[in-house]
């Protein structure tokens, strides 16, 4: 199989837990990355960074920095938060129609990859897997933006329009965790905090799909590459896990003693429902991606990485 000409690539978000990885993902295979972010981050050294902020930046003046660069590969891999509505609609939607307004532009078609989440399919029942076909029915707030960001890139995407691809993801593991994540605060904590009296929280009776974030970023690089991709792919482990076994595993990397964690009555709060599995055979077929990571070697990276 002839490899994949090299590519000048465009990491929106670049910076982020997912983002970083899907540019060393591209470097490593040779690839010319540059990070577009509002601020840089001691982790995107290696590559050239453009300090950009994507809800103000419009689609010409992006699509003139495309051009001027020379990049014909965009991963979107940005996440906003905000504590309302039309915040989170301002983050996250907004810079997606701007980066489609400037790829609309553009006569070259460079390859856009989005990076959604499998929680904008909504509550499913357990047992299920969600597959592409299933009609999204979302059902907080995040997942309502994140699924509005989606469907801009689906609705301009096809032979007249963008190159789009989205790729919804499953909760990520593995090194350097966002701290906003469940898994990635409760690392901090027992990380940074003393522990002499160990830790109290309230633990969901959740069930999801969790995907190593290397993982994830191999797929979206490989959707990024593939000549003719489908707009839309699943990307998960396949398998639902329980999050006490997850609290668990990441007890067993830190070399922590179980009861280091006591579970009190409450309820969690969360972004996504009790129950996620994604079918990932489309993904399996067309871009020959299968996780490598198990659960435990993914605590293992999570909790060395915060001491590197």
């Amino acid at each position: 199989m002839t490899p994949p000409r090299p590519r000048r690539v465009a990491v929106l978000g670049g910076t982020g837990s997912v983002g970083r990885h899907v540019c060393a993902t591209f470097a490593a295979q040779g690839h010319e990355v540059i990070v577009v972010a509002r601020k840089p981050a001691p982790h995107a050294a290696p590559y050239r960074f453009v300090p950009l902020d994507l809800v103000a930046t419009g689609g010409a003046e992006l699509a003139a920095f495309l051009t001027r660069q020379g990049i014909d590969t965009v991963v979107d891999a940005f996440t906003g938060w905000g504590p309302t509505d039309a915040e989170m609609r301002l983050l996250n939607v907004r810079p997606v129609e701007h980066v489609v307004d400037a790829l609309r532009r553009l006569p070259n078609r460079p390859r856009l990859v989005h990076v959604g989440t499998l929680h904008e399919y909504g509550p499913v029942p357990e047992g299920s897997a969600i597959h592409e076909e299933l009609p999204p029915a979302p059902d907080s707030l995040y997942a309502r933006v994140k699924l509005a960001a989606s469907e801009t890139v689906l609705d301009a995407a096809g032979p007249d329009g963008v190159d789009g691809v989205v790729v919804r993801l499953a909760n990520t593991l593995g090194p350097y965790p966002a701290a906003e994540t469940f898994l990635g605060s409760l690392a901090r904590r027992l990380h940074d905090t003393d522990l002499s009296a160990g830790i109290e929280l309230t633990i969901s009776d959740a069930r999801r799909d969790y995907v190593d974030v290397r993982d994830a970023a191999e797929a979206i690089v490989r959707a990024a590459l593939l000549p003719e991709a489908p707009h839309l792919l699943n990307i998960g482990s396949g398998t639902a896990v329980g999050v006490r076994t997850l609290v668990g595993e990441l007890l067993r990397a830190a070399g922590l003693p179980a009861d280091t964690v006591r579970e009190t009555g409450g309820v969690v709060h969360s972004h996504g429902g009790d129950w996620t599995r994604a079918d990932i055979s489309l993904a399996t077929s067309v871009l020959g991606w299968r996780p490598r990571f198990t659960v435990a070697e993914s605590m293992t990276a999570m909790w060395d990485s915060l001491g590197a």
